[in-house]
């Protein structure tokens, strides 16, 4: 059985070092998984009841529905922004919390993890995911985490994908996602 992961990444940065570790999980990912990188956050407009209307949601927010509909398990990356998570992020958890009581996080397994330029990784920004994301209805994985801290020097010349610790870490982070997506689907 083959379980599909979708990856959201809160930094819209073409050079973002969330989004580089994003693309090591595609590529690490282990037999019988995908990691599926989702490209347009940027496109879905803020959160609006207003918009989110049956039949004429904005197409950027209802292709990220679509999306996260046909995953059986989130992986989430975060950089920190001042100290929290960073809009586009939360504006997609906001996006995918809905309809009220069935949004697509609804039973699904999530792990957030990144890196950061500070001494902590990013920790703040990742626990302000889990909790939004957990309120969200997903099933947050509290004890699956990985925060990179000093991204700038780290990974100045290299790919997270090529930095052996990196690469193992986030291999084990995936792997536990997909355990626990294996089980709520087989359940």
């Amino acid at each position: 059985m083959s379980v599909r992961i979708l990856a959201l990444v809160g930094s819209l940065r073409a050079g973002s070092h969330n989004r580089q570790l994003a693309e090591a999980a595609v590529k690490l990912a282990p037999q019988g998984s995908e990691v599926v990188l989702f490209e347009g956050l940027a496109e879905i407009p803020f959160y609006n009841e207003d918009i989110d209307v049956e039949g004429s949601v904005p197409a950027a927010a209802a292709a990220l529905r679509a999306a996260a509909g046909g995953a059986d398990g989130f992986l989430l990356f975060s950089p920190e922004y001042n100290g929290t998570i960073p809009a586009v992020l939360k504006n997609a958890i906001d996006w995918l919390s809905r309809p009220f009581g069935a949004g697509s996080f609804t039973g699904k397994p999530v792990a957030v993890v990144g890196t950061a330029y500070g001494q902590y990784g990013g920790v703040w920004a990742q626990d302000e995911a889990r909790k939004a994301v957990g309120i969200a209805g997903g099933t947050v994985l509290e004890d699956v985490k990985l925060s990179i801290p000093g991204s700038v020097e780290r990974f100045a010349s290299t790919h997270p994908v090529d930095d052996a610790e990196v690469a193992a870490q986030l291999t084990e982070v995936i792997a536990r996602v997909h355990g626990h997506a294996a089980e709520a689907v087989a359940a």
